[in-house]
């Protein structure tokens, strides 16, 4: 190294202002993804207690909890990727690779998020600190070590999905349809092999590296994880929807939202294995059919348990 290459590699880092830190630690707690805590709300929805007097306070703290947890597995996971995530070409922009966190902060201010979170889901329920327990637990293993497992990543991932939907049931006492807890796990699977997948397609683009994990999977077996999972999440979805009709004296209107579910869940895959396919959310928010198919699912079964 020379003399002048001191000068160079010190202005690369930006300053660490008190407002610049701040917004580092925001940004990489991630509030964006906040969003995917309202499968909280899923089994009370649709068992047709979402309205039921004490229930909203429970699942607003599930909700919280979760965002606090998930914020403090994020910078968990971006302190330990540093070195990693600095020879990406795009995750090198996040707060604490670029320099703007310390490590050691964004750890410290994970240690308070996730203490804070089992905290505050004791107002709720002992059951609802065990899911978030077992959650937060499972998410540090996977952010130290089975990130880097095949078959192990998926699933990893889409546990958060499925825990998610439990902490709904855990924090407000009601009891979970086994479809329900079907559906919710195959449709994360199915979700997160698509996005998987597409981060394959994108990696073959572009040369970049994605992810290591990604170098033991062949697209074909991620596309074989992605139908396996499609296939079961549309059957007992099915299945589900037929129990509801059931429960909630032979209404037609849970059997009809099969139809945009289905066709939903196409869409959503014709979007994936175009290889532009991103987070789920994001997918989501740029394909406006999906966006129509999504309403009209969800009002189906607004008519089949509250109507």
């Amino acid at each position: 190294m020379t003399s002048t290459d001191v000068p160079t590699e010190q202005a690369a880092v930006p300053p660490r202002t008190p407002v610049s830190v701040t917004r580092g630690v925001l940004k990489t707690m991630r509030p964006r993804q906040w969003v995917k805590n309202v499968l909280v709300l899923a089994a009370p929805f649709v068992g047709g207690d979402l309205f039921t007097q004490g229930i909203a306070i429970h699942l607003a703290v599930a909700f919280v909890a979760f965002s606090l947890a998930a914020s403090g597995i994020y910078l968990v996971n971006d302190a330990n990727d540093v070195a990693a995530d600095r020879a990406h070409p795009t995750k090198r922009n996040r707060p604490i690779a670029a320099g703007i966190v310390a490590p050691r902060l964004a750890l410290g201010v994970a240690v308070v998020l996730l203490l804070g979170a089992l905290a505050l889901s004791l107002l709720a329920s002992v059951q609802l600190v065990i899911v978030l327990a077992v959650y937060i637990a499972v998410q540090l293993a996977y952010c130290f070590w089975l990130k880097h497992q095949p078959v192990l990543d998926i699933c990893i991932v889409a546990s958060g999905f499925l825990l998610r939907a439990i902490a709904g049931g855990a924090a407000t006492g009601i009891a979970l349809s086994q479809w329900f807890l079907l559906v919710a796990g195959f449709g994360s699977l199915f979700m997160v092999a698509g996005k998987r997948y597409a981060e394959m397609m994108l990696a073959e683009r572009t040369g970049a590296k994605i992810r290591k994990s990604l170098e033991s999977y062949s697209a074909s077996y991620l596309r074989f994880v992605w139908a396996l999972s499609a296939t079961v999440l549309i059957t007992t979805y099915s299945l589900w929807a037929f129990e509801i009709r059931e429960e909630q004296h032979n209404t037609v209107w849970s059997v009809i939202s099969i139809v945009p579910f289905v066709i939903a869940v196409l869409r959503y895959s014709v979007d994936v294995d175009s290889g532009n396919g991103g987070e789920p959310e994001e997918l989501a928010l740029a394909d406006r059919v999906l966006q129509v198919l999504a309403l009209l699912w969800i009002g189906t079964l607004v008519l089949a348990v509250y109507a």
